[in-house]
C-alpha cells in the first residue's frame, strides 16, 4: 500500500503529527499554524480521497470517527500541558455524507477540565456549510514526566 501523502496543506495550515504512523495511512491531517483559524475555518482538516471511502463511494464512517478522535485532541491540546492523553469515551452522530474531493474540517470546544485530568470536549465535522458529524468525548490526561 502506498502511504505517501501528496496532498499539500492549505494556506495557514501545516501537517499535524507527521511522525504518527497511523496518520501516514489515514492522513494527512492539517492543523492551523497558530491554533486560531478564521471564523468558518476548522482547526484541523483533511482532504477526502478514494482511500478514505466505503463501497458506496462516500467517506467511510470509520474515517470520520478517526478524524473526530484526532479533533478531540487538537481542540484540547493546550490543556494537556505537554503531556499525552487517551480517549475514554467518544460519541458520534452522523448527519450527512462526505465525498472524495471534500475538505473535511473540525471545530469544537473544551467544555470542562477537571483537577484529575479529565477533559470533556465536543465539536463537529463540516465541509463548507454542511455539517457532516457531531461528536463529543471524554479524554484523560496522562503525565509523561519520568517516562
Amino acid at each position: 500500500m502506498d502511504t505517501k501523502n501528496t496532498v499539500q496543506p492549505p494556506a495557514d495550515y501545516v501537517q499535524w503529527s507527521n511522525e504518527d504512523r497511523f496518520e501516514h495511512i489515514n492522513g494527512p491531517i492539517f492543523i492551523h499554524k497558530n491554533h486560531k483559524p478564521e471564523p468558518g475555518q476548522g482547526l484541523i482538516k483533511f482532504y477526502a480521497q478514494k482511500k478514505h471511502c466505503n463501497g458506496g463511494g462516500a467517506v467511510h464512517g470509520g474515517m470520520l470517527m478517526t478524524f473526530a478522535d484526532s479533533a478531540l485532541f487538537a481542540i484540547s491540546k493546550h490543556a494537556f500541558e505537554g503531556d499525552h492523553g487517551v480517549t475514554v469515551t467518544m460519541n458520534n452522530e452522523f448527519v450527512a455524507a462526505a465525498w472524495p474531493g471534500d475538505w473535511i474540517e473540525a471545530e469544537g470546544e473544551l467544555v470542562r477540565k477537571t483537577k484529575s485530568g479529565l477533559m470533556f470536549v465536543r465539536g463537529k465535522l463540516f465541509c463548507g456549510d454542511k455539517t457532516i458529524l457531531l461528536f463529543s468525548g471524554l479524554l484523560k490526561r496522562i503525565e509523561t514526566k519520568g517516562m
